[in-house]
């Protein structure tokens, strides 16, 4: 099940694994990605912790 958050983010866990993603309404409103910076794979973050970068 995925939870999102009032800015169009969302997180989906299993077995421990966080996938995060944008809704398609966020999607629509950016644009053209031009840069995303992510997390080491395997990197434990906590609530409410800035988890990665997304420039439109």
């Amino acid at each position: 099940m995925k939870k999102y958050t009032k800015t169009h983010e969302w997180i989906e866990l299993s077995d421990g694994t966080g996938t995060v993603g944008i809704t398609n309404y966020a999607q629509e409103k950016l644009g053209d990605v031009v840069y995303v910076e992510l997390p080491d794979v395997g990197k434990k973050v906590k609530k409410g912790e800035a988890v990665l970068t997304v420039e439109s």
